[in-house]
């Protein structure tokens, strides 16, 4: 089973330098490349001087990482991509039962290792944790991750299990089931595109796994930070998406209708905790939301799954 590695980059030589090591020591048996979205230092000069044995791909300008993935990996001929943050460490045996779950079961299209924080290494990271679900509203959540409360790692997620989504920051995807979904959203440019790419696959029929045999360790926030308006637009503008397109079509007006009055409340959160910034980013998310449903309707593709969620009304019981 042919591996290839992935890493995609945007002005992140220090991520390379610190990281990029290791994802070589630790992954003999692959192809290892970095996709490059037009960086304006000099991180690709780096890597050519420094590991000339990393291939790199280079695309025309930073069309953020949905649309980056999607062109850079047109380029790779390989069995599994691994798209891997160059903000994370691997470890040693990190790629050894990510393959051999591949090969078991010829139904699992993705698969996530645990995902724990690199500088609280006893914690789960937040982008990822131990494996994603969604409840009824839509509301992404994690093992080990729930809204802002992060667990710690005692064993308690110690398994393999099915599971919703799984995380882009390390995302292992059979190359044939991302292309037979043509690959990412590209209207998403980050964040949750994965999400919505999961949610895709499993109403084609096919499953995503989680294995606490491989870890890594991620540092998060390297380009976006969660203190970034950008990052409450796109979060939310493109939850929305993602709902509109893959929820089964009698939920799909209880449960918008329902989020809609749900993020007047968050938009007044946001502004309080974080400045009037996030308070305008939940607006101006649901009018860019608006502007995409006439292509978003086009890209409803049946059946839905009839059952999305694993718990229900989680942001009542966290929060309330």
């Amino acid at each position: 089973m042919r591996v290839a590695i992935a890493i995609l980059n945007w002005n992140g030589k220090s991520w390379l330098e610190k990281f990029l090591p290791g994802v070589i020591q630790y992954s003999s048996e692959t192809e290892i490349y970095v996709i490059d979205n037009a960086s304006t230092d000099d991180s690709i000069d780096f890597v050519r001087r420094t590991f000339p044995l990393v291939k790199i791909i280079e695309n025309a300008s930073n069309s953020g990482f949905a649309a980056g993935y999607n062109e850079g990996l047109r380029s790779i001929d390989a069995d599994v991509f691994c798209l891997l943050n160059s903000d994370v460490e691997v470890t040693e045996g990190w790629l050894q039962r990510v393959v051999a779950l591949f090969k078991e079961n010829p139904k699992i299209a993705v698969i996530q290792p645990k995902i724990l924080d690199y500088n609280n290494r006893n914690q789960f990271e937040f982008a990822g944790a131990a494996g994603g679900f969604l409840d009824n509203l839509g509301y992404p959540y994690c093992r080990g991750r729930l809204f802002e409360t992060v667990e710690t790692d005692l064993g308690q997620y110690n398994d393999e299990a099915e599971i919703f989504w799984a995380s882009g920051c390390c995302f292992f995807i059979r190359s044939k089931d991302f292309w037979a979904r043509d690959g990412f959203d590209e209207r998403f440019f980050a964040h949750q595109e994965e999400i919505d790419l999961c949610w895709r696959l499993q109403n084609a029929g096919r499953r995503i796994f989680y294995t606490s045999q491989s870890t890594v360790y991620h540092v998060g926030g390297g380009t976006l930070n969660k203190q970034s308006a950008r990052k409450t637009f796109l979060n939310i503008r493109n939850n929305f998406t993602m709902l509109l397109k893959n929820l089964p079509t009698k939920a799909v007006f209880p449960v918008l209708l329902a989020r809609l009055i749900l993020d007047a409340a968050a938009a007044v959160h946001f502004g309080l905790k974080m400045g009037f910034p996030h308070f305008l980013a939940v607006i101006q998310a649901h009018f860019s939301f608006y502007r995409q449903i006439p292509g978003t309707l086009k890209l409803r593709k049946g059946p839905q799954l009839q059952k999305y969620f694993n718990a229900k009304f989680i942001i009542f019981k966290h929060f309330l």
